[in-house]
C-alpha cells in the first residue's frame, strides 16, 4: 500500500508531515503531477464523495495520493484536482496536529491519509504512519469513534451519513 505525495513546495520545510513520512521511508514525494500514481485513491477536499470501504481495493492495489500544499493557495494546485476518476474527500474529523489543534476539517497531510487507510480498514498503516508524530496517537484518540463508526460503513453515501447525523446530533 503505496502512499504517494504530491509536494507543491508551499509549507514550511520544519512542520512539513509529508517531508517527515518520507525521511521515515513511509511516503514517497513527487513534484510532478505526471508523477503520481494511477488508479490510486487521490485525497481531494473538494471532491463530493467521500473516502469509504467500497475504496480498499483501490487503496491496497495502488495506494493513496494526497496533496502537500498551502490550502491558501490551493488553486495554484487545481490541475492536481483533474487526475483521476478516484478522488475523495474525507468526512468531518478534527485535527490534532500543532498548527491547527481542535480545527474541524483541517488536517495535516499524514492525518488526512491515515485517517484514508483507518476508514478503508487498513487500521495498522493509519497507526503506523501516525507512530512518528509526538502527538500522533492523539489524532486516533481524538476521533476514533467517529473512524470506527466511518469504517463500518461501505458506501461513501453511508458515511456521509453517519457524518451529518453526527453533526446534527452535536448541534443540539
Amino acid at each position: 500500500m503505496d502512499v504517494t505525495i504530491f509536494h507543491a513546495n508551499e509549507c514550511d520545510k520544519k512542520k512539513c508531515t509529508a517531508i517527515k513520512l518520507e525521511k521515515e521511508g513511509k511516503a514517497r514525494l513527487v513534484y510532478k503531477i505526471r508523477k503520481i500514481p494511477r488508479g490510486a485513491i487521490v485525497l481531494n477536499p473538494f471532491s463530493d464523495k467521500s473516502v469509504s470501504m467500497e475504496d480498499r481495493k483501490y487503496v491496497e492495489k495502488r495506494g493513496v495520493v494526497g496533496l502537500d500544499c498551502s490550502w491558501n493557495k490551493v488553486n495554484k494546485s487545481a490541475t492536481f484536482f483533474s487526475l483521476s476518476k478516484y478522488h475523495r474527500s474525507l468526512p468531518f474529523l478534527i485535527a490534532t496536529n500543532p498548527v491547527n489543534y481542535g480545527k474541524p476539517c483541517t488536517l495535516s497531510t499524514v492525518e488526512a491519509i491515515a485517517a484514508t487507510f483507518y476508514i478503508t480498514g487498513f487500521k495498522d498503516k493509519a497507526k503506523d504512519l501516525m507512530d512518528g508524530f509526538k502527538w500522533g496517537h492523539t489524532f486516533i484518540e481524538l476521533n476514533h469513534d467517529l473512524l470506527e463508526l466511518y469504517s463500518e460503513q461501505e458506501t461513501s453515501a453511508e458515511v456521509v451519513n453517519v457524518q451529518n447525523q453526527f453533526l446534527n446530533q452535536y448541534r443540539e
